[in-house]
């Protein structure tokens, strides 16, 4: 099978970028990689697959969202366990919690500590963010990696 190659001009167009492909009927999405799948690339370009961060929101808005979501927040570790309980299901708990506070005390992972916290107090307002907790406390575990 011959492999996918995109021209580097294009693969960084595609980097830093979040694709999801449209919800399901339980509203769940799949993350698509279109820089290393082909299949995922044609989907972008039929337009079945979106960009989420950029979808829909101007500069300014995602700037906001960008500020309101990396505001210095922290809460107690017993706190913590509550939300981590509430997000994520039982068998992704315990690492999603350790993480988060490894994070907590790490000075670069600390603002993934921030997004997934601020994520949370707007899920609980009944916004969309429990994508986005979830996705803080991947981030985090790639900061840590560093």
């Amino acid at each position: 099978m011959k492999d996918f190659r995109l021209p580097r001009k294009i693969k960084k167009q595609l980097k830093g970028k979040l694709w999801l492909y449209p919800a399901d009927e339980a509203g769940n999405r799949l993350t698509a990689f279109p820089g290393k799948r082909q299949e995922d690339y044609n989907s972008i370009k039929t337009g079945i697959v979106q960009d989420i961060l950029r979808q829909g929101k101007t500069k300014a808005e995602r700037k906001a969202e960008r500020d309101q979501l990396d505001k210095a927040v922290t809460v107690p570790d017993n706190e913590l366990r509550l939300f981590v309980d509430d997000i994520f299901a039982w068998r992704y708990r315990n690492s999603s919690y350790n993480t988060l506070i490894k994070a907590k005390s790490h000075p670069r992972a600390v603002i993934a500590y921030y997004n997934f916290v601020n994520a949370y107090h707007l899920h609980q307002k009944g916004e969309e963010y429990g994508n986005i907790c979830c996705m803080s406390v991947d981030w985090a575990k790639m900061l840590l990696k560093r």
